[in-house]
């Protein structure tokens, strides 16, 4: 029986020497398959649903607590996550299989197994473990004022305080309000350096399970006092007090100023200063991080388009109403994407509304970097990588501390600085849109509309690969084209899960896959994979990062699919491919895989056999292969399909009535690419959104051009300055206190070679000399300043 003769309708068990999938999930056998491939291939092996599970929800917090149904399970179950961490389940009263997922310290997809004796494991699945702060609003509790519940015991902050949830994600009646505080013990940086989530005390015992609860906060009992960082957790009222692993939600982590001893509520500046000192005097022991972090991009514009290193902070975001609250006067900020190499540190740019960046020397509401990345950094588990809460533990509750419980910020700058934007250095972009028409990272436009999969990007010392397949286009009323569209991508760096985004059946929507398994995004819009994250907001868009600082942008539109793709500069001369060498020098763009040059100038034909020339083997393909349509046209047929001859150009025939209205979209940069696909494929509409994908590859391209920092310019001593901008043609003026005179230069300009024009400017106290003076009988004093 050929592999895709093989039923998966029957369910039956059969002999592990019989190609079973128990402990077998993911893997291919010559007779039948235990991958995801597999149902649409129709070739499963006969247990392959009843050992590789599906489950719902897929995701949820990093804290633990979702119960998940188990979809092909109906009877009593015993949970693995990780190998290592043992759950119980249940069965419901519709026989259905249920897990309680654990507390985890790490994001991303976690492999569990299931047994129904609790010593085989031979059932598999996998739960997608999210940094709690990302996740839904739906799953977790909400406090209904956040300022107060952050601010309580400081002066006029006072009341009861309330929290939300949906009822419905509590499979109890009757639930208990529970205080868990986190902390991270042993010495820093070392083997025993743990996090801990500690269960403190319960605030409401056997309440109803109505979603909301109301309390006035107590002074709590003095050990517990102590604990300044935590989260609020529902759970079943029947379950003991701080039984862990339990169904349960969480509230994301906060300052439990709530419950601070009585010397907090009686000062609480003074008692935020005390600790904000003995935090200064910590962090003073603690290694530098700040030389080993990236350095931030000058502007908002490089900020937003920089998507390969740099992510939009939730916390203050332009596209949800710029709340900011941790950085007062900034609009909009990014974070680092990466941890830092060897401390796991995170950076964070701020921008104001002018689109400048906010630094700490200028405002309480600067940029500032991180001893703890706030996505955590993988292996995760241990601190200072533990994500979110690591960040809160040495970042956030010592702003808290220094800064909004104490005006004394001073302390926390000094060891929190914001980075300036004088080492940064932009990436440069490289484009397929259209039917295909190619943008080189240095700048060659041509159009190849061959059939086949084909090497865009690689490179041999950055192991990265980005791989492009084409496919016909069609007429509206079905019939093939002369022309091609990018249908699916297909990428990986180094051993990182291998990403694929695909253009599926429904107009302009996209398809992500891992590993040749479909990743879905309808309950979470970032998905932390090994060595890759992918983001993908709406259907239509999805962006790929990686940990060389790429970016691929994939974005469906008007039928067709463009791609983006973002390199950093390392990369430079380390690139091949449909996409040139990144090298500065256009003339070789057109290099072939064996190292041939052919011109710029070249013929549309002698660019088409260049172009073929670039097609991919079975062998290094990244592709899924899960239909019979994408096996017989591209695993078993050649990679570029020589049957399939383009028309390499198109005729603008005056008798043609879509002339007219062609020539009059198609105007400016990228006319040439919208004439072509209007024509070819009579549409304006396609004709339109290849424009609109042009103008935009210009917009990211213009936000992405270098800009020169002088680098910030501190007020002098016993003066002031005007100005916080600090790139090439700001101006910076300067002035003194009264009592002072001003030396140096009152003016400094940034120059094209990132130095401040002038000297450097002080304020020196002005000295007084006075003398008596006779004169015609009479004495007066004169006095002269110097």
């Amino acid at each position: 029986m050929s592999s895709r003769e093989c039923s998966c309708s029957n369910v039956s068990l059969l002999p592990f020497s019989a190609q079973s999938c128990a402990r077998s999930c993911g893997e291919k056998f010559n007779t039948c398959s235990c991958h995801a491939t597999c149902e649409s291939l129709k070739d499963c092996c006969a247990d392959y649903k009843l050992f590789c599970l599906d489950i719902e929800p897929h995701s949820g917090s990093l804290l633990g607590g979702t119960d998940f149904k188990i979809l092909n399970a109906t009877f009593d179950v015993f949970h693995r996550f990780n190998s290592e961490i043992l759950t119980e389940g249940y069965v419901d009263e519709n026989g259905v299989g249920h897990c309680i997922t654990p507390l985890l310290y790490e994001s991303g997809w976690i492999p569990f197994e299931m047994s129904t004796d609790g010593v085989n494991y031979d059932r598999s699945g996998r739960w997608l473990s999210v940094h709690h702060s990302k996740l839904s609003p739906f799953y977790k509790i909400i406090f209904a004022n956040a300022t107060q519940w952050q601010y309580y015991g400081t002066p006029n902050v006072s009341g009861d305080l309330k929290m939300i949830w949906i009822p419905s994600l509590i499979k109890a009646e009757r639930v208990n309000i529970e205080l868990w505080g986190y902390n991270e013990t042993g010495e820093a940086y070392s083997a025993n350096w743990e996090a801990e989530w500690k269960y403190l005390y319960t605030v409401g015992r056997d309440v109803p399970n109505n979603g909301v609860f109301s309390f006035t906060p107590q002074i709590a009992e003095h050990s517990y006092s102590l604990w300044d960082l935590g989260s609020m957790r529902v759970s079943p009222s029947t379950k003991p007090d701080g039984a862990r692993d339990v169904n349960a939600l969480w509230s994301g982590a906060h300052a439990i100023a709530w419950h601070l001893e009585e010397a907090f509520r009686k000062d609480s500046a003074g008692w935020a200063l005390e600790k904000c000192i003995n935090w200064d005097k910590e962090e003073k022991a603690m290694p530098n991080f700040l030389t080993e972090i990236t350095d931030c991009p000058c502007t908002l514009a490089q900020a937003r388009a920089d998507t390969g290193r740099f992510h939009t902070d939730y916390g203050c975001d332009i596209e949800a109403g710029s709340l900011c609250i941790y950085h007062p006067g900034a609009v909009h900020c990014v974070r680092a994407i990466q941890g830092s190499p060897e401390y796991g540190a995170g950076q964070q740019c701020c921008y104001d509304s002018t689109g400048a960046q906010v630094l700490t020397g200028d405002s309480i509401g600067g940029s500032t970097p991180d001893r703890g990345h706030d996505w955590g950094e993988p292996p995760y588990k241990k601190p200072p990588r533990v994500p979110g809460f690591s960040h809160w533990k040495y970042d956030v509750i010592s702003f808290y501390y220094c800064c909004l419980w104490s005006d004394n910020c001073k302390y926390y700058f000094t060891h929190r600085p914001s980075s300036d934007c004088r080492t940064y250095r932009p990436p440069r972009a490289a484009a397929v849109l259209g039917d295909p028409h190619f943008i080189t990272f240095d700048g060659v436009t041509f159009t190849f509309n061959g059939k086949g999969e084909y090497s865009l990007l690689h490179s041999s010392d950055y192991e990265l690969s980005v791989q492009g397949r084409t496919e016909p286009m069609k007429f509206e009323n079905g019939t093939v084209a002369m022309a091609t569209r990018l249908s699916s991508v297909a990428m990986r760096e180094k051993d990182s899960d291998v990403i694929e985004v695909r253009l599926r059946d429904q107009v302009d929507e996209l398809q992500v896959l891992m590993n040749q398994q479909v990743l879905s995004f309808s309950e979470q819009k970032w998905i932390d994979l090994k060595g890759v994250f992918v983001f993908s907001p709406k259907p239509t868009d999805v962006t790929v990062m990686f940990p060389s600082g790429t970016g691929v942008e994939v974005r469906a539109g008007g039928g067709v699919m463009t791609l983006t793709i973002l390199l950093p500069h390392d990369l430079q001369n380390h690139t091949q491919g449909l996409l040139g060498t990144m090298n500065d020098e256009p003339e070789d763009d057109f290099t072939s895989s064996n190292g041939v040059i052919i011109p710029l100038n070249s013929s549309a034909q002698d660019i088409f056999t260049y172009c073929a020339g670039w097609a991919i083997r079975n062998e290094t393909s990244l592709f899924t292969y899960d239909s019979t349509h994408l096996l017989n046209e591209y695993y078993y047929a050649p990679k570029h399909d020589p049957s399939f001859i383009p028309n390499f150009s198109v005729t603008e025939d005056p008798e043609d009535p879509l002339l007219e209205p062609t020539l009059n979209l198609c105007a400016g940069e990228g006319a040439s690419f919208c004439k072509y696909d209007a024509l070819s494929m009579r549409s304006l509409e396609q004709g339109n959104a290849t424009l609109l994908a042009y103008r935009s590859h210009t917009s990211t391209k213009k936000a992405l051009e270098p800009v020169q920092s002088c680098g910030w310019l501190s007020p002098p001593n016993h003066g002031w300055k005007e100005g916080t901008l600090y790139l090439e043609g700001a101006t910076v003026t300067f002035s003194c206190n009264s009592g002072y005179r001003l030396y140096g230069s009152q003016e400094r300009t940034c120059q094209a070679g990132g130095k401040w024009s002038g000297q450097d400017t002080h304020c020196v106290a002005v000295k007084v000399h006075c003398v008596q003076v006779h004169f015609l009988n009479q004495y007066s004093s004169r006095c002269l300043l110097y």
